[in-house]
């Protein structure tokens, strides 16, 4: 398969058993850190959303929802979720949560169009976060100290893997590095987003790219973002504009970066009208979760997701996503993987 990464004399430190019982340690200890880092209390979460509401993520603006009609509702459409970015904002209000605290929940998703590699799967599960903050807090200085803190998470989490299972031995830096994305094209000017972000992570092991979904200097998105909850215009303290981001981090086992994280903070009524017209999708205005924001009846906000198998994978040393979670492979890769010890669930 042109797409699966073959990582050179790998060997899978754990069995399948040992396996089961690290993930299950890995998320329960996890979510537990995260939710008293940033002072977040579980809600259940919806799998499927209709169709029409604006409520569904967008992610890149081209990837088709799974879609099915609903017959006690006249065949309207239902759509199951990419993600629940909008979603966790209309239940921060509808739950009255007060600033400086927030929501978190187990996000299951499917996403059809994705392509599959050692990364990327057809079923897409994570912890949804998303939190309320205050006129004051859209600074990147707040979104910097809500990343270090997710990120400490995440050391705390590796050193009780490392602990429980003495094979694996930790990685990360103990510091996570930040750069904006148009510094960040200035230094590897002729290397594309990827390149960069294997460059950049190579050098300092775990980066937080800030300023993702605009337009750099060359012309180009250093990657995409729907326009209407990460905001990429509002320009920071540094003068760029940007108050979103990727948590990053250099995975040896694959000899590659690593996106553990899709974050920031959320668009307010200024920042959605300016980056719905850049993007020509000025006729969400009219849908319900666009009316709720435009209408100032949603809190400000900042969020993410964090990839539960993509995190249990790189505390595990795993070579392959789906050694930790069942999903629909090519039969082709199933063989491969297999051939060199990657034992697909």
């Amino acid at each position: 398969m042109s797409n699966l990464i073959k990582p050179k004399n790998y060997t899978a430190l754990l069995d399948m058993r040992q396996t089961e019982q690290g993930i299950k340690l890995i998320k329960e200890f996890f979510q537990q850190n995260i939710s008293t880092e940033l002072k977040l209390r579980r809600v259940t979460a919806p799998l499927f959303v209709l169709k029409g509401l604006g409520i569904n993520d967008d992610l890149n603006g081209v990837e088709r929802a799974v879609t099915f009609p609903i017959k006690d509702l006249g065949d309207a459409k239902a759509e199951v979720v990419h993600s629940l970015a909008k979603w966790k904002r209309l239940t921060l209000a509808e739950y009255e949560i007060e600033p400086d605290y927030g929501i978190y929940t187990d996000m299951n998703a499917i996403r059809a169009d994705e392509e599959l590699d050692n990364l990327h799967s057809l079923y897409v599960d994570q912890w949804d976060w998303e939190a309320v903050i205050t006129r004051e807090q859209r600074t990147l200085a707040f979104l910097q100290d809500v990343v270090r803190r997710i990120y400490s998470a995440i050391l705390r989490t590796e050193y009780l893997t490392c602990e429980t299972y003495p094979q694996i031995k930790p990685f990360l830096p103990r510091e996570i590095h930040f750069i904006h994305s148009e510094d960040l094209l200035q230094l590897y000017p002729d290397k594309t987003p990827k390149e960069r972000e294997d460059a950049i992570c190579k050098k300092y092991g775990a980066v937080f790219v800030i300023g993702i979904g605009g337009k750099l200097s060359d012309g180009k998105k250093h990657d995409g973002r729907a326009p209407d909850y990460d905001d990429w215009t509002t320009v920071a303290e540094n003068g760029k504009a940007g108050l979103n981001g990727d948590i990053l981090i250099w995975y040896p086992v694959l000899e590659r970066s690593f996106e553990l994280s899709s974050m920031g903070i959320r668009v307010d009524k200024e920042s959605l009208l300016k980056q719905l017209k850049i993007e020509g999708k000025e006729d969400r205005e009219k849908l319900y979760f666009h009316q709720q924001l435009l209408n100032g009846k949603l809190p400000l906000s900042i969020g993410g997701g964090i990839g539960q198998s993509r995190l249990c994978m790189i505390m595990l040393h795993k070579a392959h996503i789906g050694e930790i979670q069942a999903s629909i492979w090519p039969e082709e890769m199933r063989q491969e993987c297999e051939q060199m010890g990657m034992s697909l669930i």
